[in-house]
């Protein structure tokens, strides 16, 4: 499938992926980030994801949310460009672009089987789990590779001389 989409342009195919997944009796993986600067970190985090389930839907947020959640000077990459290159890699079969700060309203839409969120929400709240439990889904939280993280990344490029 490989598509990238939001919520006014092109969802109704992401909604028809999932029915036809279903319908066949495959399992839906969901898993939400901001994704800039891609780097191995989030290759590794998608791949564990992926091997979870049949498919592997992708909700990125968008410029909106990744600045009022990060902060000033983020994005540094537009939504679109990290959601077009999400889309490229293997474990990853749609990409859904989306403004909200969580993926609630995207988990009751969509009501994979599975939700993927890192190991970092260990002790955190994770604000979509009861939207995931209501339907009877389940949340799995998944460890991140050591040492690879955007925000060390970022630190690393603004040490340089």
């Amino acid at each position: 499938m490989n598509h990238v989409s939001n919520l006014n342009n092109r969802w109704e195919h992401t909604l028809q992926f999932r029915d036809q997944l279903r319908a066949t009796g495959k399992t839906l993986v969901f898993t939400n980030g901001h994704f800039d600067l891609l780097h191995v970190g989030h290759l590794d985090y998608l791949e564990k994801a992926r091997a979870l389930g049949d498919a592997l839907i992708l909700g990125v947020n968008g410029d909106g949310s990744t600045e009022q959640l990060k902060g000033t000077g983020r994005p540094i990459v537009p939504a679109f460009e990290r959601a077009r290159l999400l889309a490229a890699l293997r474990p990853v079969d749609a990409v859904v672009i989306f403004d909200d700060p969580t993926a609630e309203e995207l988990i009751r839409k969509l009501q994979p089987e599975i939700y993927v969120k890192g190991g970092d929400y260990t002790h955190k709240h994770l604000p979509e789990r009861a939207s995931v439990e209501a339907y009877g889904g389940r949340v799995v939280l998944i460890d991140y590779l050591p040492g690879h993280s955007t925000t060390e990344l970022i630190r690393k490029i603004r040490a340089l001389p």
